[in-house]
């Protein structure tokens, strides 16, 4: 079904106000603990360590109220539960910057984690599905589009904050953004239709499609996409934190380490607009094949290559991070539809989340004892994802029955 006239304007309009508020939440509590872990432990009277096991439980938290979340935003839409979540990274920040010792630390991140669980990117595509139904592949892309800089805007601004007024300071200014910026934009999100029109529009959607036969074996479809999204967040996060030593392992000087990881970022972010170009005419299927095939590639150059492939290394993950990163909102609906879209995504996302928290320690403990040989770890993972991917039903060309949006 064609959309009104006047549509396509007001969902892109959806799409920067969403994009924008997804770029301060993924900066004041994702990309935190980068620039600001050093001061507060050393404020604080704790170990380095100690902040990012904080940060680690936010994350495991986060898994844990996925569903819930889901299911909020599949019975009353984007909007209420987002703006609650502004308030929670509000509450959590100042709780944060108030911090006087290790307990209250892990509380505040604790506090963090329930708003990271309901107010990154699972609820933001999750919000968009309910807006927008089959038809929120090409949204979902947008808003990584947008918040792909928000590591590029947060790492700065957090370490400029730290600079002049400290990372208690940095907390408090970040907590007003969310109350002053975050939550008037999630504010402006159009008001979610009532559940029954989303239901019709998926009993209309597999009437047209009553030729083609249902997915097959749903639950181990599920059970698919759980592990493959586990086994990609864990080497994305292995990355994130690891990637500078990673490279020096494998012989590159400490200047191109970090030239070659400030080239992840600009990856991403080609990799998300090459979806939105060429791939978003594929199946999501295709594209998730693709970006789990990235970094084994380019660990396979930078084991055989060393220092030399190291550009290479971060081109080719940051790109099929990129990718991925939109392939866990849309193969999910592409395969499922839209219909109880939030808390399925809640549940798919759960051991993602366990993964991506206990991947810095894990991974670290592996470079530390194999050094470049950690890349076995995770290219071995990467090539289980696209094993796991094989593993699920046939892609269809779009228009011939694949639930793939135009």
């Amino acid at each position: 079904m064609e959309p009104p006239l006047g549509a396509d304007h007001k969902r892109w309009h959806t799409v920067a106000t969403l994009g924008t508020a997804q770029t301060l939440a993924w900066a004041s509590s994702y990309y935190l603990p980068a620039m600001l872990a050093a001061p507060m432990a050393r404020d604080l009277g704790v170990s380095t360590p100690a902040v990012f096991a904080a940060f680690s439980l936010a994350l495991a938290i986060s898994a844990l109220v996925g569903p819930a979340t889901g299911r909020a935003i599949d019975r009353w839409g984007g909007r209420p539960v987002l703006m609650g979540t502004n308030l929670v990274f509000a509450g959590g920040l100042l709780a944060l910057s108030q911090a006087q010792g290790p307990v209250s630390m892990f509380a505040a991140w604790a506090l963090l984690g329930l708003a990271m669980g309901s107010g990154l990117y699972e609820a933001a595509f999750a919000a968009l599905v309910r807006l927008y139904g089959h038809a929120s592949r090409n949204p979902i892309t947008g808003i990584t589009l947008f918040a792909g800089f928000a590591s590029t805007v947060g790492w700065p601004l957090s370490a400029l904050l730290e600079l002049k007024v400290g990372w208690r300071g940095a907390c408090l200014t970040w907590a007003a953004l969310h109350l002053l910026i975050g939550l008037p934009l999630n504010a402006r999100l159009p008001k979610a239709p009532p559940a029954q029109l989303l239901g019709r529009d998926a009993t209309q959607a597999a009437q047209a499609q009553s030729a083609t036969p249902p997915l097959q074996r749903p639950l181990l479809t599920a059970g698919v996409l759980a592990y493959v999204f586990a086994a990609t967040w864990f080497v994305s996060t292995s990355m994130a934190t690891h990637l500078p030593q990673l490279l020096q392992a494998c012989g590159a000087t400490l200047a191109v380490a970090v030239g070659a990881g400030a080239l992840v970022g600009p990856a991403q972010v080609a990799g998300r607009v090459l979806e939105f170009g060429l791939l978003r005419r594929v199946h999501p299927m295709l594209s998730a094949r693709l970006a789990a095939l990235a970094h084994p590639v380019g660990a396979a150059l930078l084991l055989a290559l060393g220092a030399p492939a190291a550009s290479a290394f971060a081109l080719l993950h940051g790109a099929g991070n990129g990718i991925m990163t939109i392939a866990k909102g849309t193969l999910p609906l592409a395969l499922f539809g839209p219909q109880g879209y939030g808390a399925r995504q809640g549940w798919l996302t759960m051991p993602a989340r366990v993964a991506q928290a206990a991947a810095p320690f894990l991974f670290g403990m592996a470079l530390q004892r194999w050094g470049a040989g950690a890349l076995w770890l995770s290219g071995a993972l990467g090539v289980s994802a696209i094993a796991a991917l094989l593993l699920l039903p046939g892609v269809q060309p779009a228009g011939k029955g694949a639930h793939t949006p135009a």
